[in-house]
């Protein structure tokens, strides 16, 4: 079976031209006095890109779950307290993670199609004050939702706690100020806004968590996971603690260049185009979206629910097989199908791809669909409600 000839999933999303050719250059010596000359760039490009100028950024050689293990595994001691905040898959994946360190572990947990209240964590630090560790997905892909990390980080830090925060697939399509917000650890994913490979992880690390780290005598040190190392071999003596991945570092160069020239607010103003026209097209069908509620939609993803006795991978298989259209699932919370808009498939008109392919499969499946007003509301987003020129 051939590849999609549209992949509007929610990650790994389409590579542009650019990245494309910087994992084409000539392979060279990972000690190659230009590539670590190279390599120095690109963390720092990424501390431009995540607004973490104060932090120390890395680049860990594995998909992004790689540095999320790498993060807890260096901050959770045995006993530490924990406060956990769920709102989907990732959050609740995260929870299971910090139990097998033997940290004492709180949680908040809404509906996965709703967002954490600010005030529970507040809550939750009155009743616990002894939390030493706040953990929180910012765009919890598999749901399409958003949680409100600046105020999140803004407690914890009242209190005295970091930040562990996901934002893997937030990261280059939507606001986000590390320095700003008072956040931690940071995680990101190259795969998704970014549209980078898949198997780099971008970590930005303060002050505050380096010492947090410092203090737990079961971090990982001599690992592929150790946080560590990195820190102290590379940050402190130049050295790597393996060989690192020279096409993908270069990769995550070209995007962080093509971001950085496009501009973040024009980026971040062209993911929400899209998510806008997405989601009035999916209402103009007659479909209801996943998230209870409009202000904790993430602009890269949109997600649907699904009329009644049809399932996601049915609709998947059906849009791969008939229209080579790659779409997502719910990965487990939900019966949903998710369009991606991000990176490269938030411009132009990938949206409404997405918007014809889900409906025309919806249709095929027995479902009542209004497609025509939906691809045309989505449209009339895309060229501006009426106001693009005409004639």
């Amino acid at each position: 079976m051939r590849n999609a000839d549209f992949t509007l999933s929610a990650g790994p999303t389409a590579i542009g031209a650019p990245v494309l050719a910087a994992m084409g250059a000539p392979m060279c010596y990972h000690y190659d006095p230009a590539f670590v000359e190279q390599y120095r760039r690109t963390e720092r490009k990424v501390g431009v890109v995540m607004a973490a100028e104060r932090a120390d950024a890395l680049l860990m050689h594995g998909e992004a779950v790689l540095g999320l293990e790498a993060a807890w595994r260096a901050v959770v001691r045995p006993g530490m307290h924990c406060l956990n905040l769920v709102s989907g898959v990732f959050g609740e994946g995260m929870g299971a993670w910090l139990r097998t360190s033997q940290g004492v572990v709180h949680e908040v947990v809404v509906g996965y199609d709703d967002a954490i209240d600010p005030a529970d964590v507040e809550r939750s630090f009155r009743a616990h004050p002894e939390i030493e560790l706040v953990t929180v997905v910012y765009s919890e892909t598999p749901s399409g939702t958003l949680n409100p990390v600046a105020e999140i980080a803004r407690i914890a830090k009242e209190h005295g706690a970091i930040t562990l925060v996901d934002c893997v697939s937030a990261v280059g399509g939507m606001p986000f100020e590390a320095d700003q917000w008072g956040l931690d650890i940071c995680v990101a994913g190259a795969q998704k806004c970014l549209a980078g490979p898949p198997g780099i992880t971008l970590i930005t690390v303060s002050a505050d968590a380096w010492a947090v780290i410092a203090r737990n005598p079961t971090a990982p040190r001599g690992s592929y996971l150790s946080l560590v190392d990195w820190k102290d071999r590379w940050l402190g003596e130049g050295r790597f603690p393996f060989t690192p991945s020279v096409v993908e570092v270069r990769a995550v160069e070209a995007a962080c260049d093509a971001f950085l020239a496009e501009g973040r607010q024009a980026v971040f103003a062209r993911h929400a185009l899209a998510a806008r026209a997405c989601r009035q097209g999916a209402r103009a069908m007659g479909l209801g979206l996943w998230p209870r509620r409009d202000e904790i939609m993430s602009p890269c993803v949109t997600a649907v629910r699904l009329p009644e006795g049809l399932s996601d991978s049915a609709v998947r298989e059906h849009a791969m097989r008939w229209y080579s259209v790659a779409l997502s699932g719910g990965h487990g919370a939900g019966n949903l199908v998710r369009i991606g808009h991000m990176g490269e498939t938030a411009r132009s008109l990938f949206p409404i791809v997405g918007l014809a392919a889900l409906g025309r499969t919806l249709a095929d499946l027995g479902a009542s669909v209004d497609i025509g007003p939906g691809l045309e509301a989505g449209l009339q987003v895309l060229s501006g409600a009426g106001e693009h020129p005409s004639g």
